[in-house]
């Protein structure tokens, strides 16, 4: 007997050691996977992570102040809700298999404490650290209902999807830069920073607008890289990112302010709205060709031209003779263009015609003879002698 329990004491003690063993394995197997659980799920609401290489590409160098030739600063206001070119900023309205609209993924890099964000100035915008958007209070401010974890700088915020006021981002603000750089010959236009603007209803039926604040485009572009929109309903495959969609100059929006001295906006400078349109028109007009006056157009270019002078000279003529006070606005059609239009067309397309012939092309009113009057009618009178030869 006493054999028998020498022999089955050792056993036993090896087996308690190599159980002790493998629980002690199971509970670290057990806390790494929970953090990495934790580490995933962090992963997940947090986004994909950009690193400085990454933040590197997307930075656009800065021109020297030495190689500027020209520069100017233009606010546009981009509508959300009454412009189609600018819908794919809006949609999806909620999370769709992991596609977020534009406000979405900045409200949430800004209170992720991804990418800082800057106090609105209303034209005189500062991007230092004096003005960075401390979180919470920015969520206090515009009444988005949040969870706070922590204090001081160490502080998380953590906003429920219901919460975040998607529907009310209906406009943007942008800054949008046109520098032409006399070291490369070349007219650059790009957006420096972007502003989220609320639009909310007041009890009387009536809406304000509300920017938010300012985010630096560079530090926007390596997410904006990310997310995939497609344009038109027409084709349903989504070909570009949001970053392409700024850099091509895919939206449409209105100038509201450019930079000036007395730092008033456009609506102030030009109360009438007439002349606030043609001032709008007259700025994105001389921006846009402004690259094209530096450069001698080929002969290709300059014929095309003095077409598109003469006809809008013929429209002018024809509109002015129509008794139209304003040539500018009146559309002329190809059915309602004068026989000088047609003339010069064809002398263009190398159908030379006289204007005599183009003159017979005109429907000829029908003559209608006079009724003979008591007076006696002389004898060599055109009319009795048409009357004599209808008579034959």
């Amino acid at each position: 007997m006493l054999k028998v329990l020498k022999k089955i004491l050792p056993i036993a003690a090896l087996a308690v050691t190599v159980l002790s063993t493998v629980a002690q394995d199971n509970t670290g197997v057990v806390r790494r996977s929970g953090a990495s659980k934790r580490g995933q799920k962090q992963e997940e609401t947090t986004g994909p992570k950009i690193t400085d290489r990454m933040q590197g590409f997307f930075d656009s160098p800065k021109t020297h102040d030495a190689d500027l030739a020209y520069m100017r600063e233009i606010y546009r206001q981009l509508d959300l809700k009454n412009v189609p070119e600018n819908t794919p900023l809006y949609f999806p309205e909620d999370v769709v298999d992991g596609q977020q609209n534009l406000f979405r993924i900045i409200l949430g890099l800004v209170v992720d404490g991804k990418i800082p964000a800057f106090e609105y100035l209303d034209g005189r915008e500062v991007f230092t650290d004096q003005y960075k958007v401390k979180v919470g209070e920015m969520l206090d401010r515009f009444d988005i209902m949040y969870q706070k974890q922590g204090e001081g700088d160490r502080a998380t915020y953590t906003i429920e999807e219901a919460d975040v006021p998607t529907g009310q981002a209906l406009k943007y603000y942008i800054i949008e830069k046109w520098e032409f750089d006399r070291r490369s010959n070349q007219m650059k236009t790009f957006v420096e920073a972007i502003c989220p603007v609320l639009t909310r209803t007041d009890d009387f039926g009536g809406s304000a607008n509300y920017p938010m604040f300012w985010v630096k485009f560079d530090q926007l572009r390596p997410y904006l890289a990310q997310q995939y929109v497609f344009l038109t309903d027409d084709n349903n495959l989504p070909q570009y990112s949001l970053d392409d969609y700024f850099n091509l100059g895919m939206y449409k929006g209105e100038i509201y302010k450019t930079k000036n001295l007395r730092n008033l906006s456009m609506a102030q400078m030009f109360p009438d709205e007439d002349d606030l349109k043609r001032a709008q028109d007259s700025i994105d007009t001389r921006l846009r060709e402004f690259g094209k006056n530096l450069w001698v157009p080929t002969r290709d270019e300059y014929l095309a031209m003095r077409d598109a002078e003469e006809e809008a000279a013929a429209a002018r003529e024809l509109a002015l003779a129509n008794g139209d006070s304003i040539p500018e606005r009146t559309v002329v059609t190809a059915d309602e263009e004068t026989p000088s239009v047609k003339t010069r067309a064809s002398k263009r397309s190398g159908r030379k015609k006289s204007s005599s012939a183009a003159s017979k092309k005109k429907p000829s009113t029908p003559k209608v003879s006079k009724p003979k009057s008591s007076s006696p009618t002389p004898s060599n009178s055109n009319a009795a002698k048409s009357v004599r030869r209808r008579k034959r």
